[in-house]
């Protein structure tokens, strides 16, 4: 279940959605859960987000080249 959780904790790193919150000093999520996906992603057993958007601050580049 660790293995679950790092590589959950792994892609939340890298996606768009996820920002530092400087009112409250940490990282956030800012895609509004309900409270059913709220738990599963509290409790570790999100498998896949259907949230992810990989952040990519280049994509905008390689779109005007």
């Amino acid at each position: 279940m660790e293995n679950r959780k790092q590589k959950l904790r792994t892609s939340c790193d890298s996606c768009t959605n996820y920002v530092y919150d400087e009112e409250y000093e940490y990282y956030v999520c800012e895609v509004n859960l309900d409270e059913d996906e709220m738990g599963a992603f509290l409790r570790g057993t999100v498998e896949n987000c259907p949230y992810y958007r990989k952040d990519d601050e280049y994509a905008v580049v390689r779109k005007q080249m």
